[in-house]
């Protein structure tokens, strides 16, 4: 069974000590799934884009022709989990949103309902609470048999309990936890010339057990409780075309699909999966930034910065420009905000 996790629970203000790890586990699933990856919380007000949902999955899924779905949907998020997949460590989440009426963008429009608490500053919210982390794609010689993982010295210092390095060859033990609460032990010894850290003794057996090949990334975490925890981030496989993840096989099948569909006709609640690893296309959007959107006017030839994760999963911000304005599908959803910028 995959890992579970409360979002609401996990970040509550009255965190008692026994719930601590859950923190923890919240902070390592936010650093699996990347710096760009903010996720909507329970009760909030969001719009669901059903064409960004379909593309992220299955690019040829039919929908019915009796299907009459909105291109978007001011939904309620009734619950949010998150999850990890056990043979691969592939993060998602699971959101449950419950349709609201049509007439709401028009009473947000006359200020008749207050969206001011309808959209939290996460990346605030997780500055606050971002723990000591250091993220590494792995090499040939990370990957191999016969070597170790070597880790840079300002990571493992910041990370890593200290080490004695009056001994001659400073070595510890390291013990670090996945996201699924299995515990992994490394042996850390500070060696070489010039010397370096390396996690030797585990590592090799940690690296089969994942199945980590080079370009994928592994990442260690530790919480304000000290707590040792490590995660994994894959290489990206859309890109390189190769097959659709595990996750996606199993959990956004056609009838998951459909069931969609028939709760976005009947009007009633209905959920939907999450994979921030697959697209960074958000496809469930807080409502005041959807609003913030509409009033801007957008135009061939307007310069623009958007934020972008690069190889090393850091956060970067490039600038474009607009070259054109289109709709991805005209028959079934003419007027769709939904990639409707060619830049």
């Amino acid at each position: 069974m995959p890992a579970l996790i409360d979002l609401n629970s996990a970040t509550e203000d009255h965190e008692t000590p026994s719930s601590r790890p859950s923190s923890v586990c919240l902070e390592l699933w936010h650093a699996c799934a990347g710096p760009m990856i903010s996720l909507p919380k329970k009760g909030t007000l969001v719009v669901y884009f059903p064409q960004g949902h379909l593309e992220q999955h299955l690019h040829d899924f039919p929908l019915p022709a009796s299907a009459n779905i909105p291109s978007h949907l001011f939904c309620r998020v009734l619950d949010v989990k998150l999850h990890a997949e056990e043979g691969s460590d592939e993060v998602y989440c699971q959101v449950v949103l419950a349709p609201k009426s049509e007439q709401l963008h028009q009473k947000f429009r006359e200020a008749e309902i207050d969206v001011d608490g309808e959209e939290e500053d996460a990346e605030a919210v997780m500055k606050s609470t971002t723990p000591h982390m250091f993220c590494k794609t792995l090499t040939a010689s990370d990957t191999s048999t016969h070597g170790g993982f070597s880790v840079p010295r300002r990571a493992a210092e910041d990370c890593f309990p200290p080490l004695e390095y009056s001994q001659q060859r400073p070595s510890q033990e390291l013990v670090a936890k996945d996201l699924h609460g299995q515990e992994w032990r490394f042996r850390h010894i500070y060696r070489g010339q010039p010397r370096r850290h390396l996690l030797t003794t585990g590592w090799s057996a940690f690296v089969n057990k994942k199945k980590l090949v080079s370009g994928d990334a592994v990442l260690f975490l530790r919480g304000e409780d000290g707590e040792l925890r490590l995660g994994i981030r894959r290489a990206a496989q859309l890109k390189s075309g190769s097959a659709i993840s595990t996750f996606a096989a199993e959990q956004l099948n056609l009838s998951s699909l459909l069931d969609v569909v028939n709760a976005l006709s009947a009007r009633r609640a209905f959920s939907v999966h999450y994979n921030p690893r697959v697209s960074s296309s958000e496809f469930i959007i807080p409502i005041k930034k959807f609003l913030r959107s509409l009033d801007y006017s957008y135009s061939v030839g307007t310069r623009f910065r958007m934020r972008f994760e690069t190889e090393e999963a850091a956060e970067r911000r490039f600038t474009g420009l607009i070259v054109g304005i289109t709709d991805v599908d005209p028959v079934r959803w003419p007027g769709s905000k939904w990639r409707c910028l060619m830049v």
